[in-house]
């Protein structure tokens, strides 16, 4: 199951891709330099002991050179030049000769009343062996030993010198070295942090483009994605655009199949009419009478499924945005022509803006459904007022039973068989609302007649 079908599964939305490069740069980054300050540390401190190694082996030979011999042969203490540790008692630094007869004949004034270890095996090639040991007070040593010929008084004589050092100050500096460029590699953290949250925000621009021209198809303030994306997204813009291309023909397609098959079942309607007034002529009255009431009823049908057929199927799917002020006007225009719109006193007030979110075909059926039910009720005047982005008519008929209202959008309901009509235009009013999500309010005014009222 893949990440955004987890998500989907437990009711939240997956990160954005933002927060996953953040996430991924507030892991890796400090990993990384954590990474990098061990094994700086680790690098330092190598250097550190080459330094010592170099260090040891220096003092050993210094010791080597200054070596002096009594006349029955004993090594005598070297002096005058040697590092000051080696004087003071436990001073760090610490140096021991040994030969055949005893492994301590002489040491530095540092060992004091300590001896160091020495190893069991030693090179005899005169090559340096480097040690750890154990130092005075449980200290940590690193031990250089060399064993060299040195010919004496009485003759070629073996000498075996070890030079040792206190590890404590190799790991103190590299503790400091640490903590020292700590600070420095946290401010290099927040940098590459940040650095990558610019990268990611900028490099994501092109996603909030695409995001706006979707917006913009949606909106119907354009029909296609048009140069709005850069090079490496040119196959997402093309995918979109056949989407769309698509979508719209299969949507002119449905409609045209819907307005075929009403108009095509217009004429069989027509030619049976045209037989129950014959039939009604021979005196088959009331075989007349069933087949015209079946004919109402299936023209009825007709007309709903024509006029459904045309309503889009969401929102998203508008041709394009409505002109409120526009749209009313023709209707009025028609209606004043109509015998019951001339005898009609008509009141129009229109406020600003005028565009609405409706396909303009669908606000037209919208309009027109309530201003022509409007103008069946209506003693001598109707108004219609947009203001506040609410539609309002209202006419001053006898209004209607308040128990009743709520009834009026149902298919089919009529109040009165006495007035033409289908019973179908404010069930249709229902559905443009509940596609296009409007509130629809239908309640009677207080003195007489009826209001209708929609929210957009």
């Amino acid at each position: 199951m893949t990440d955004h079908e987890t998500a989907t599964k437990l009711g939240r939305r997956p990160l954005s891709i933002r927060n996953r490069f953040l996430i991924i740069s507030l892991v890796t980054v400090p990993a990384a330099l954590a990474l990098a300050g061990l094994f700086m540390v680790s690098v330092f401190s190598a250097n550190l002991e080459r330094r010592l190694d170099a260090e040891l082996t220096g003092h050993i030979n210094n010791i080597a050179a200054s070596l002096r011999f009594a006349a029955d042969g004993s090594p005598e203490r070297p002096a005058g030049f040697f590092d000051k540790r080696f004087e003071d008692a436990y001073g760090g630094l610490y140096w021991q000769i040994g030969d055949d007869t005893s492994p301590v004949r002489l040491r530095s004034h540092s060992l004091w009343d300590y001896t160091l270890t020495l190893p069991t095996v030693l090179p005899s090639d005169g090559r340096v062996l480097r040690y750890d040991t154990a130092g005075p007070d449980g200290a940590k040593l690193t031990a250089q030993q060399r064993q060299i010929m040195i010919p004496t008084p009485a003759g070629l004589k073996t000498l075996q010198i070890t030079v040792a050092a206190d590890r404590k100050p190799l790991q103190d500096a590299g503790y400091r070295f640490a903590f020292d460029i700590l600070p420095y590699l946290a401010g290099l953290a927040l940098f590459l942090i940040g650095a990558s949250l610019i990268q990611v925000v900028f490099g994501l621009k092109p996603l909030a483009a695409l995001t706006s021209g979707l917006d913009s198809i949606r909106e119907r303030r354009g029909g296609r994605l048009e140069g709005v994306l850069p090079k490496e997204f040119e196959p997402v813009e093309i995918s979109v655009n056949r989407l769309l291309d698509a979508q719209a023909q299969a949507i002119a397609k449905a409609r045209a199949r819907a307005g075929d098959l009403a108009h095509g079942l217009k004429t069989p309607l027509t030619v049976l009419s045209n037989d129950a007034l014959t039939l009604r002529e021979k005196g088959e009255t009331e075989m007349a009478d069933e087949i015209d009431r079946l004919v109402r009823l299936m023209r009825t049908h007709v007309e709903a499924e024509l006029a459904r057929s045309r309503i889009v199927a969401n929102a998203e799917l508008r041709q394009s945005d409505a002109d409120m002020e526009k749209i009313i006007g023709q209707i009025v225009r028609t209606l004043k022509r109509t015998p019951e719109g001339e005898a009609l006193e008509w009141q129009m007030e229109i406020g600003e803006p005028a565009d609405v979110p409706l396909d303009p075909h669908d606000l037209r059926e919208l309009v027109g459904n309530i201003v022509e039910n409007a103008v069946k009720w209506a003693a001598s005047e109707v108004a219609i007022t947009w203001s506040d982005r609410r539609l309002t008519v209202t006419d001053d008929g006898p209004g209607v039973d308040p128990e009743k209202i709520r009834t009026m959008t149902e298919r089919g309901v009529r109040l009165d068989e006495q007035v033409p009509g289908t019973g179908l235009g404010l069930s249709i009013v229902q559905e443009i609302c509940t596609v296009y999500g409007l509130t629809l309010s239908i309640e009677n005014r207080q003195t007489n007649g009826l209001r209708v009222s929609i929210g957009f």
